[in-house]
């Protein structure tokens, strides 16, 4: 018994350190005033959105750790004034739009604390949702002619940055 309570504890000790190893390649996507760095999960075959990530759910917006993204000076993230600084970025997905979050609470893996920490929000934006042209196996960030563009299977939601 005694050694069963040992097992247990050390294996309790041991999956938070598993949990948190790399799955996915990793990117950091630059404009002249933000950077993204994110993870990029796969499709593989998948049901993405509705499915695999859950409509009206918070998402960390990749793979792993949650999404930081970092304005080097102030700008503006969907019209809205935003401080230079860095910035966890989550999404809440849903079939029309998405909103984009900036929380405050740096170095969080994935979206499980979320609502600990939902209270250092700094922002939150709609951004629409579109169609690709083909789908997309690894979820994409990029920046592109003043939009903030994401992109996985067949969805890609935008929202002008600066």
């Amino acid at each position: 018994m005694k050694s069963l309570l040992l097992a247990l504890v050390a294996v309790s000790f041991m999956l938070p350190a598993c949990a948190q190893n790399r799955k996915s390649p990793h990117e950091t996507v630059s404009s002249e005033n933000v950077s993204v760095t994110y993870g990029r999960p796969a499709k593989k075959g998948r049901d993405i959105f509705g499915a695999l990530v859950p409509y009206g759910k918070v998402w960390r917006a990749g793979a792993d750790e949650a999404t930081e993204i970092t304005f080097k000076k102030d700008g503006t993230l969907g019209g809205q004034p935003v401080k230079a600084g860095t910035y966890t970025l989550f999404v809440i997905p849903n079939e029309k739009e998405w909103t984009l979050i900036l929380n405050s609470q740096l170095k969080q893996w994935g979206a499980y604390e979320y609502e600990k920490h939902k209270d250092k929000d700094v922002l939150k934006v709609s951004a629409p949702v579109g169609k690709t042209s083909a789908p997309v196996e690894n979820f994409t960030i990029r920046i592109e002619g003043g939009k903030l563009i994401m992109e996985w299977d067949t969805t890609q939601a935008s929202v002008p940055v600066s």
